[in-house]
């Protein structure tokens, strides 16, 4: 009895001994699991500020975990579980945009990037007032990479822009302002902006649908005759009063414009051009805008001075100083004056 108790005790022990290096391996296993995990977690990242700049791009539409992929895709962060937890943990908002990032970030640096404005690489441009459509291509073009012939071809079909039926081009409906575009931005959708641009300019001046070709035109022509802010009002002035009292406008920007000159003066041979624009040869309105009016040159057109001036001229080209004449006697003392300016400044044109 006693020989057969002691059996069942060594079995006894046996099994325990057994049981205990089971749980004991199992738990060296699950404890090798949670380890493994944690690290992948917490301490499968990279180290330092990163190495070689990218763009790094994120599309209308991807969720966090989406940009967490691409970013471990990319060699920009190391660990996708890293970089959504931290994702979820930040309840990070993601906004459609090139950004610069750099390979091998740390992951809470990579997603701290994505929330910086600074980090967004986008193209700048200033367009200035007063340009003319081919000049503001040409800036776009400058700032964005595209061809100039890309943006001529997107203004091409007018029915895009929602122009009023009497603007031969985009030409005066293009707002002159700084904008910001993202990489890959389309030329149409650049164009597009810079229409709605001029919409809002045209809701906050509050300008009737009827009357809109009609103001920027003005406005355009008072941006390339007047060079100070209080002369914008006076130039208006002096083109609404030629046209109630039956004058020609005699504007020289207008004439220059018509023949694609490049000049402030104009030549008898380009005076005596027969186009639209023409207006030492056709009373009233060119048959469009100039140019890109500014906000200065909308309001002028809309709430001109008061004043009888019907002639003006600019008799200092470096500081705009101009003079506004009520008679035709008045104006040629002012001509005198500039024609004395140009011959001893010689070089402007």
């Amino acid at each position: 009895m006693r020989s057969e108790s002691k059996f069942r005790l060594r079995r006894i022990a046996a099994i325990g001994l057994v049981f205990v290096l089971v749980a004991g391996g199992t738990a060296f296993t699950f404890r090798s699991e949670i380890r493994s995990a944690f690290e992948q977690i917490i301490g499968n990242d990279y180290k330092g500020s990163g190495t070689t700049e990218v763009d790094f791009v994120i599309a209308e539409g991807e969720t966090g975990e989406d940009v967490a992929n691409n970013l471990v895709t990319a060699g920009i962060t190391k660990n996708f579980r890293l970089t959504y937890k931290l994702i979820l943990e930040r309840n990070q908002v993601f906004y459609p945009g090139t950004y610069r990032l750099k390979l091998e970030m740390p992951a809470i640096a990579a997603l701290s990037a994505l929330s910086d404005p600074n980090s967004q690489v986008t193209n700048r441009v200033t367009i200035r007032e007063g340009l003319r459509i081919h000049q503001v291509f040409a800036a776009l073009s400058d700032a964005t990479g595209l061809a100039v012939e890309d943006f001529s071809g997107a203004a091409s079909d007018l029915s895009k822009f929602d122009l009023p039926k009497e603007a031969p081009s985009l030409e005066g409906y293009l707002f002159p302002a700084t904008y910001s575009f993202s990489p890959g931005t389309s030329a149409l959708d650049i164009l597009l902006t810079l229409r709605e641009r001029m919409d809002e300019e045209i809701q906050k001046f509050g300008i009737a649908p009827e009357k809109i070709h009609e103001v920027l035109t003005l406005a355009s022509i008072v941006q390339k005759e007047a060079r100070l802010e209080d002369d914008f009002y006076r130039a208006s002035r002096v083109f609404l009063n030629r046209i109630d009292q039956g004058m020609k406008l005699q504007s020289d920007a207008t004439v220059s414009y018509g023949v694609n000159g490049t000049t402030v003066a104009t030549t008898e041979a380009e005076r005596n051009a027969d186009n639209g624009y023409n207006t030492y040869k056709y009373f009233g309105l060119p048959i469009g805008p100039i140019s890109a009016p500014g906000s200065v040159a909308i309001d002028a057109a809309l709430n001109p001075a008061d004043g009888t001036w019907l002639y003006f001229c600019t008799v200092n080209l470096e500081t705009g100083e101009t003079r506004f004449s009520t008679t035709y006697a008045e104006h040629q003392i002012a001509v005198r004056e500039w024609l004395n300016w140009m011959k001893e400044n010689p070089g402007y044109e």
